[in-house]
Order: structure tokens, then sequence, then C-alpha cells
């Protein structure tokens, strides 16, 4: 029986730009920059406050894409080992934004554990979340986390810093030549 959730429901919203976030903090990881940047703050919040409202639920669904896709990714890698996907990452996941505890709030865990399951069992995680109401100011932070940590989960398992982003740029490349 289909579920209201499936993805061809979703928007898939401003992927390039919720990629482009990721890659950028991916980036400045991995180059040892962990401290917040005030210039790069001020960039995001100048890019964030020039996308309207609309343009800022865009971002937001293709957060919600990129964090399907990667799930499916992963879902499709663990499987070929014999492991399930919910299993092998979830609980890392959680585990790890439960050590973020000034950028991702204790209430806010639940929902993103939520969101990777639906995205690990082939359901639209931004039509599950918006069963729920409206995203709130303080699920951002961990929305972008939760994202984040998938790519360099991904990242991590083929031992490749820009396999993430270049599998998701290679899947957008594509569907605009289809």
């Amino acid at each position: 029986m289909p579920s209201p959730c499936d993805p061809e429901h979703a928007p898939a919203g401003d992927v390039g730009a919720a990629l482009m976030m990721i890659d950028s903090r991916l980036k400045a990881v991995y180059d040892g920059k962990t401290q917040t940047d005030a210039e790069q703050q001020a960039l995001t919040d100048q890019f964030a406050g020039s996308l309207g409202p609309g343009g800022v639920d865009d971002v937001l669904d293709g957060a919600c894409t990129l964090i399907y896709m990667f799930m499916q990714r992963l879902r499709m890698a663990y499987e070929d080992h014999g492991k399930d996907v919910i299993e092998c990452v979830v609980p890392n996941l959680v585990a790890t934004l439960r050590m973020m505890p000034k950028s991702v709030r204790p209430e806010a865990i639940p929902t993103m554990a939520g969101l990777l399951v639906a995205a690990g069992t082939g359901l639209s995680p931004s039509l599950w979340r918006k069963q729920y109401g409206s995203w709130t100011k303080d699920e951002m932070n961990p929305l972008e986390a939760t994202a984040f940590l998938l790519a360099e989960h991904i990242n991590r398992l083929t031992d490749d810093r820009d396999f993430a982003t270049r599998m998701i740029t290679e899947a957008l490349s594509s569907a605009d030549e289809g």
C-alpha cells in the first residue's frame, strides 16, 4: 500500500544549496577548523537571509533529500554486507548528536532519529517530518548536523573525503541529463 510519505510525493528542494552547506562544513572539519568562523557564519547568515521564506523551505527540503539519498546509498552498501542500515547508522549517529549539546538540543534528537529511520526505510524525511508540524528553529542545527554526519560516515566508509559530495553531484548531473 503506498504511503503519503513516499519520496515521489516529496519536493526535492534546493539540493544544491543544502549540499554546498554540508560540503563547506566537511571541508572546514577536514581542514581542522572546528571553531565557528565569524566570517563564514556571517556569509551563511547573509545567504540564508537572501533566500526568503520559500527559499529556506527549499533548502530544508534539499537537506531532507540529501538525508534520503545518503541513507539509500548506505542501505545498499550495508545490505551488500548482510547488514541493516538502521542498526548500523542510527545508534552511532544518535550517540554523536548527543555529544553535541551546544548545537543539538536533546529534544531534537528523537526527530533526527525518526528522519533517519524514515529515510532508511524508503520514506521521505521531509514528508515524514511534515506530519508533525512545521520545522522549528531548534531543529535547524540538528538537521544540518544529521546531513553532515551522514556525509562524513559515507566518506569514512569509502576512505574518500569527497565521496558523498561527488555522489550527490553525479546524481544531480545525471538527473539533469535525463
